[in-house]
């Protein structure tokens, strides 16, 4: 048992640790999914877009990289369980991408502003983890179950192991799941990175390379610690585990359910079967990181609500972010960059929804703001 709790308590710390670097970068390079969107749809500028970009690249190369050399096994993360629920993860990524926008930006991003001192951020946040957690376990929880996640395909009923990429390419080409998700991490990250590079502005941006680096190397380390330090037997039933995760099974940084998990922990902290994983940890890493940036840079400001309908967006947008993103099972981040490093199918449909849905919604406030001039 103290084994058990000792192993816990390592990878909440070290992802506490990998997520305090990452608040710190995210707070100097301004890297946020929303404003990627939001420069391409605004001002045709794709420098933050190439950012996210990079961050995909990085984590399906550093990903598919563990798991090609054995430390890993991205089958046991959530992502690529064979269950296709694929109306859940359009409808969830569409309300994930309608709410960052309305709530000015997405579950890491609120992390961050929360650290500079913004206050509509805390408001969000605390929202954002309700309704995460009315979709995970309460009144939304129930109908999304009962109709979203009811339209599924199940891969495994035709001999498929699991949604990654590589499980169908595989016997197409008569090889290993193991190879084809190498074969397909190098031709999926390749045209990444030429698009990243194809800008003489973002290579000679070290912000621009820090953002995306930083994340994508983040999201890396996340699979290791979990995934490889924290798996390990457990002492009552001898069975090998992941220690430290929510889930019980190999995670890395996503944020929309450890916020809901966040809070439940804080309201129930006499429960001690409630433990610091290693998404509460990453949760409060980001603050933290951006915190003592925003101190030692003396860019610590306190930022409050402009007017009622600035308080109505943010909450409207938090709760649409809660449910959305426990819905798509991941945000910007935790599908966009996470989910995306397993080849999971799930990723690909959210994260297009997401997408979507933000582009959408920023179409609809330019033009209600040119009506309104």
């Amino acid at each position: 048992m103290t084994s058990a709790t000792n192993l816990a308590s390592t990878v909440a710390w070290l992802g506490f640790a990998v997520a305090f670097i990452l608040g710190a970068i995210s707070a100097r390079t301004q890297f946020c999914t929303l404003g990627a969107v939001s420069d391409i749809v605004n001002m045709n500028d794709f420098t933050r877009m190439r950012m996210w970009v990079l961050a995909m690249a990085i984590a399906i190369l550093g990903a598919q990289g563990l798991y090609a050399a054995g430390f890993i096994d991205l089958s046991k993360a959530f992502y690529t369980r064979p269950n296709i629920t694929w109306l859940s993860y359009v409808g969830g990524g569409l309300m994930f991408g309608v709410g960052m926008t309305l709530a000015s930006g997405c579950g890491s991003r609120t992390l961050v502003r929360i650290g500079g001192g913004n206050l509509k951020s805390m408001v969000v946040f605390a929202f954002l983890g309700i309704a995460a957690y009315m979709t995970m376990k309460g009144l939304f929880g129930v109908w999304r179950v009962n109709t979203l996640d009811a339209v599924a395909i199940d891969v495994a009923m035709h001999g498929v192991a699991t949604q990654e990429l590589g499980s169908f390419l595989a016997p197409l080409l008569n090889v290993s799941k193991k190879t084809a998700q190498i074969m397909l991490a190098g031709l999926v990250a390749a045209p990444m990175l030429v698009f990243v590079l194809m800008s003489r502005e973002f290579r000679a941006s070290l912000d621009a390379w820090l953002g995306g680096l930083g994340y994508g190397l983040a999201v890396v380390a996340g699979w290791y610690i979990t995934a490889h330090i924290g798996f390990g037997e457990n002492a009552d039933t001898l069975e090998m585990m992941f220690f430290g995760t929510n889930s019980r099974a190999a995670e890395s940084l996503t944020f929309v359910a450890p916020y809901a998990y966040s809070l439940e922990l804080l309201m129930l902290w006499s429960d001690k079967s409630l433990i610091v994983t290693f998404g509460i940890a990453s949760t409060l890493g980001m603050i933290a990181g951006s915190l003592a940036y925003s101190l030692l840079t003396k860019r610590f400001r306190w930022e409050g609500f402009s007017s009622i309908e600035d308080t109505r967006n943010h909450i409207i947008g938090a709760m649409l972010m809660g449910a959305g993103g426990v819905t798509a099972m991941g945000c910007t981040i935790g599908q966009g960059v996470t989910g995306l490093s397993t080849l999971s199918v799930r990723s690909l449909f959210a994260l297009a929804a997401m997408i979507v849905g933000c582009g959408a919604t920023l179409k609809y406030q330019y033009c209600k703001m040119k009506q309104e001039t």
